[in-house]
């Protein structure tokens, strides 16, 4: 049995031979790290993308199997983005300069982690009519033909997705959070025009790529737009702008067969599990543990078998010793019980994590019983 069998029929409630052991990538500062420990090579490391061939070959060394993070697609955000623009160089060693979505961030040379949010540009009808807007068009050469026939491969070992976009998470990244939650309150209607233009792009994009006959395993979304105490955005709001655009794109990949379609949203997202699971979205992704503890069990008691997880492990336990892996692969055996439940750490993994937990990790997993 492949992986990518193993993994879309534990998914489908299907009888497997072992669970198999999935990821969900590394910071680039952890792989750094362990190239000084000599565990894997200098070049490996800075090579290393999702689901590329060095991912492959990290798996190989740390024993996964594969990655939940294996997704492609249409060219289907800003296009052309913005250009990167040093702005500015801090006295107190920051960069200034605007991202690829017109957001205006800065940065300490060689820290990790998120950049700090200073502007956007995103502000009002007039940017948005011409920076904005003429990004968002949807045109043939967003599909790269010669791509996915080279994707195309039937035989491959490993689950791969087709990355369906993101309905708010984008938007959220271009006007920041404090722009979105201003432009919610000064300029509903022009908030709900640039989802519907992002949207109805995104969905060409999909539509374009399925119609070329490729073979997905899943269809994928990222949103990230919760945090630790619920979403970024009103529940109410949240089902009048985007459902439509879910149910849309989701029914799009259920005529073309795609019965998984998993979300990667952090933090907590049980205000929102509702809308994603009307329309379509069935599959939670990395489920974070956090601070608040599992949120796939009560979602499985809430909306039943359809309800399924990749993710859920805390993976603070891998920077610890065996005994605190022990115990989190004990908890996680609860949920691999319920069916329908791939464990996975439940984010990226972090400098500090220990090479030789994450093998005893894997072989632990492998044997676990589905």
């Amino acid at each position: 049995m492949t992986n990518r069998e193993r993994a879309l029929n534990i998914l489908r409630y299907k009888k497997t031979d072992r669970m198999p052991a999935i990821h969900f990538g590394y910071w680039n500062e952890l792989l750094a790290e362990w190239a000084e420990q000599g565990h894997l090579s200098m070049e490996l490391a800075r090579a290393w993308e999702d689901g590329n061939a060095a991912d492959r070959e990290i798996d190989k060394l740390l024993g996964w199997d594969a990655t939940w993070a294996c997704t492609v697609s249409a060219f289907n955000g800003l296009w052309p983005a913005f250009e990167y623009k040093e702005l500015e160089k801090t006295a107190d060693g920051f960069t200034v300069y605007v991202n690829g979505s017109g957001l205006i961030e800065k940065k300490r040379a060689g820290a990790a982690g998120i950049p700090a949010e200073v502007d956007y540009l995103l502000k009002d009808r007039a940017a948005w009519e011409e920076l904005y807007k003429p990004k968002m068009q949807f045109k043939p050469e967003r599909v790269d033909i010669g791509f996915f026939k080279k994707f195309n491969d039937s035989e491959r070992d490993y689950p791969a997705g087709l990355f369906l976009g993101s309905v708010l998470g984008a938007i959220r990244d271009m006007l920041s959070v404090v722009g979105m939650s201003y432009m919610i309150a000064d300029d509903y209607d022009l908030f709900a025009e640039i989802i519907d233009t992002y949207a109805d792009m995104q969905y060409k994009c999909a539509e374009a790529v399925l119609a070329l006959g490729v073979q997905f395993d899943f269809g994928h979304y990222w949103e990230d737009i919760c945090f630790k105490n619920g979403p970024l955005i009103s529940p109410v709001m949240f089902e009048e702008l985007c459902a439509k655009h879910y149910k849309k794109r989701n029914e799009l990949c259920k005529k073309y067969g795609l019965d998984i379609i998993s979300l990667d949203c952090d933090g907590v997202t049980e205000r929102l599990l509702p809308v994603w699971f009307a329309n379509g979205v069935n599959t939670m992704f990395p489920i974070e543990i956090g601070t608040w503890g599992d949120q796939f069990a009560p979602a499985r008691q809430k909306f039943g078998k359809g309800m399924l997880g990749v993710g859920g492990m805390d993976k603070t336990a891998l920077r610890k010793d065996r005994a605190a892996v022990d115990a989190e692969l004990e908890r996680i055996r609860g949920l691999a019980a319920l069916g329908g439940f791939i464990p996975c750490p439940d984010h990226r993994l972090m400098p500090g994590t220990k090479w030789d937990l994450v093998r005893y990790y894997t072989d632990k997993i492998k044997e676990m019983k589905v």
